[in-house]
């Protein structure tokens, strides 16, 4: 019989690492880059014990789970998962997220996860003292948020640009109110924090606007790690399907959402990719998607990754034709230089 004890997998170690990458290859899954803690369980009865089951974590998120077929049903997703809660507990995280292949979506609801959404290749679960229903009243209640037919926007503003002024603009000038989400994951080289407060005061001429932080379930680790991660392989359609469904479903639903406004996406593949799996979800939830053409300079769209190139390149020039005032004065701040420090020494601005 396999004894089951979890063993931690030193990350940094490359031989440890490509054990776990091997291992996962067999059900058709990878090590994501993302994954911050790792643990296998081992056949203990070979004199070189292999790995039978494995999970990973990116910060709250359970993911990369695996069972040999002949442990299935065994309790070994039972271990495997409170090992890693018991982690999340220790680090004072009490709300967690697991994302796996729709077959084990059973096993994980047997261990009072709850499903939020699945597709075809993926499903999305939540275990903890919150969940999507409670975030949604909570953001009702603290933006004022009527019931009232209304438009929205999803935005990173990495940073806020002329071109993310011109979208939000222009859904403001045919919509009673409109909601703008700010993506809260703290993955993009401007912090959440600080692109917010951009936002907010870049339209606070826009009576009908208001600018909430998008929360767990908007773009994010949870919903789309690919955005973060740059990835554009077999997931990837996953990955778009799935958040796009979780805002038709549930923000729509909560928010009388009718409208979502996107720019088109001549440069990123993976983004238009979700442009198209917005235009295919959001018409089952009864939700209108309104491509607009972005504000251009010259014949190249205004974007928030040229803006990152121009500030690589210290050409600060350029930027005064795609950065409304606001942004330019926050460049200048201490952490406006700070952060324009850090885009100039790393390989890639993300």
């Amino acid at each position: 019989m396999y004894g089951v004890k979890t063993e931690q997998v030193n990350l940094q170690d490359r031989v440890e690492r490509e054990e776990v990458e091997v291992f996962l290859q067999n059900f058709n899954l990878s090590l994501d880059q993302d994954v911050d803690y790792t643990i296998v369980i081992r056949d203990e009865a070979l004199n070189q014990p292999a790995i039978v089951a494995t999970c990973s974590k990116a910060r709250n998120v359970l993911k990369c789970f695996a069972v040999i077929e002949e442990l299935q049903g065994e309790g070994i997703a039972a271990t495997l998962i409170s090992t890693l809660l018991d982690k999340l507990f220790s680090q004072g995280i009490y709300h967690s997220f697991i994302f796996t292949k729709p077959a084990n979506a059973p096993i994980f609801a047997s261990l009072n996860f709850k499903l939020i959404h699945s597709n075809a290749d993926v499903a999305l679960l939540e275990n903890g003292l919150d969940d999507i229903y409670k975030a949604l009243e909570r953001m009702k209640a603290n933006y004022n948020i009527g019931d009232e037919e209304k438009a929205s926007l999803v935005m990173n503003c990495n940073p806020f640009t002329l071109g993310h002024r011109y979208l939000i603009e222009e859904a403001s000038k045919t919509n009673h109110e409109v909601l703008v989400f700010i993506v809260e994951e703290d993955r993009s080289v401007f912090p959440f924090k600080a692109r917010y407060e951009l936002v907010l005061k870049g339209v606070s001429d826009l009576k009908n606007v208001k600018v909430v932080p998008g929360g767990e379930y908007l773009i994010s680790t949870a919903t789309f790690p690919a955005y973060f991660l740059k990835e554009e392989g077999q997931w990837m359609k996953a990955y778009v399907e799935l958040d796009s469904s979780i805002f038709g479903k549930y923000f729509c639903k909560r928010f009388n959402i009718t409208k979502r406004y996107v720019g088109d996406e001549p440069y990123c593949q993976l983004m238009e990719a979700y442009n198209q799996a917005l235009k295919t979800v959001l018409p089952s939830y009864g939700v209108e998607l309104h491509q607009i053409r972005r504000k251009a300079i010259g014949n190249i769209a205004i974007s928030a990754s040229r803006v990152r190139t121009l500030i690589k390149e210290g050409d600060f020039n350029g930027l005064k034709n795609l950065l409304p005032e606001i942004t330019l004065e926050f460049l200048n701040t201490n952490l406006g230089r700070e952060i324009v420090e850090k885009i100039q020494t790393t390989h890639a601005p993300h």
